[in-house]
């Protein structure tokens, strides 16, 4: 197991993919409100826009900062040498396009979601009329479900990273992380509770005791 595996802050993350389908449930009962409005792909386009836009702007020039979780985050001076390291980590090139890659695959689902909300129609949330509160709600849904699908990608990238890739790699400038990341919430010095891991060691009451019998039956004699 490579050693910044037992960093909690990334599996929280990585975790929250799990959300992603709950978001887009949201996104299909607000698409089940009403009948689409001519042209299509206005609402589409909307909601995409809405959808996208922020969150590839954030990861490509600002990503998240994992080490914060809601309202909290910890401050830039607490983190350790490792978690800095991480940090460098979502700043690459791979990281970017990995950011604009992920989207489509959101894109491509949407608009199975846009062309078979209407069996949703029975649970929608509004009155048919409400048709705009309708986009408005699914665009909201697919806005979270584009922000709990690129921070794990992201994250996912951080964890293949081979061991010597993160040895080899510089901590990131502490001076620079609350201009260079999307960091939310108050600052705190800690969030979880730190856990160190102390590899075991066999008493000396475990070790095996080898009686010399040869010198016992001398003894006897």
């Amino acid at each position: 197991m490579r050693s910044f595996w037992s960093e909690p802050f990334l599996w929280i993350h990585f975790a929250g993919l799990a959300a992603v389908p709950i978001l887009l449930g949201l996104c299909l009962l607000g698409l089940a409100v009403g009948e689409p409005r001519e042209p299509v792909w206005q609402e589409l386009l909307l909601i995409a826009v809405v959808g996208i836009a922020p969150v590839l702007w954030m990861q490509f020039f600002r990503p998240f900062n994992i080490f914060s979780i809601l309202i909290v985050a910890i401050k830039p001076e607490q983190l350790t040498t490792e978690q800095r390291k991480i940090l460098s980590l979502f700043k690459t090139p791979l990281e970017q396009l990995l950011a604009v890659l992920a989207p489509f695959f959101l894109v491509a689902i949407l608009r199975q979601i846009y062309l078979g909300a209407s069996i949703a129609a029975p649970v929608a949330p509004f009155p048919p009329e409400w048709r705009l509160a309708g986009v408005l709600l699914a665009a909201v849904g697919f806005l979270f479900s584009n922000l709990f699908l690129q921070v794990p990608v992201s994250v996912l990238r951080v964890l293949i990273t081979s061991e010597s890739a993160f040895a080899a790699t510089e901590p990131y400038p502490l001076e620079k992380i609350d201009r260079d990341f999307t960091t939310p919430g108050w600052q705190v010095n800690q969030i979880l509770p730190l856990i160190s891991v102390q590899p075991k060691q066999s008493s000396p009451a475990s070790e095996p005791i080898i009686e010399d019998t040869a010198s016992n039956s001398s003894n006897k004699i």
